[in-house]
């Protein structure tokens, strides 16, 4: 039971990486290289599922069932990678409908195959026929996920900028502070820059124990009553 589990374990994370890796590939703004992509990635999730649950892998019959299954996706696929070629809003849209297809493919195929290898199946016995309608249902459930994903990976990209100029802004004024106060320094008369130098002693001197505190602020005070 536990090796089951370990191994379920180890197909979702195959399945789910494949998945993130379909919608990459989906991005890729040349025309139909994104579908051969997708495909070369799904062949070899298949390969890796196969390993996972001890099951022969066939690349011809591989090859075969991702067409048999994935025909009506990669035809919406195929369209959107096309309605990339419109200028400027074609690559954003096309890209964005590609990615989550393909993930959505991918994330289908792989539990349908996961499902297959888990109830005693073979690449060798998979009947894509009977298989077609779990793919399809699949498929729906892969979207949710390619969607979700889709907006994690915006919101996380939006926060990390948010991140960044904030650290920009931060440096910034830090920096703006910096030339202030050496600015502010450099026209200071001398007899100025000789009661801070004095204060900055004593302070050493506090910081090291070798005064108190009391006599700092003692010491302090009469400095700026001298000045």
């Amino acid at each position: 039971m536990n090796d089951n589990s370990e191994r379920s374990k180890h197909a979702e994370t195959i399945i789910r990486n494949h998945v993130i890796w379909s919608m990459g590939a989906g991005l890729i703004p040349v025309l139909v290289a994104d579908v051969f992509a997708v495909s070369a990635l799904q062949l070899d999730m298949i390969r890796q599922l196969c390993r996972v649950y001890d099951v022969n892998f066939s690349e011809t019959q591989g090859k075969a069932i991702v067409t048999s299954l994935t025909s009506s996706t990669i035809a919406r696929v195929t369209a959107g990678s096309i309605v990339k070629l419109v200028p400027l809003i074609g690559p954003i849209i096309g890209g964005v409908t590609v990615s989550v297809f393909a993930g959505a493919s991918s994330y289908a195929l792989g539990q349908v195959f996961k499902k297959h290898f888990e109830s005693g199946g073979t690449i060798l016995d998979f009947d894509p026929a009977r298989l077609k309608k779990l793919y399809k249902q699949q498929f729906e459930k892969g979207k949710k996920m390619a969607e979700q994903l889709r907006k994690d990976d915006k919101a996380r990209k939006e926060a990390e900028e948010a991140e960044r100029k904030a650290q920009d802004a931060a440096a910034k004024a830090a920096k703006e502070a910096a030339e202030r106060e050496k600015k502010a320094g450099a026209e200071a008369p001398p007899e100025n820059k000789d009661v801070i130098s004095r204060l900055k002693d004593i302070a050493h001197l506090r910081d090291e124990g070798i005064i108190s505190e009391a006599e700092f602020q003692e010491m302090k005070q009469k400095l700026i009553r001298e000045f």
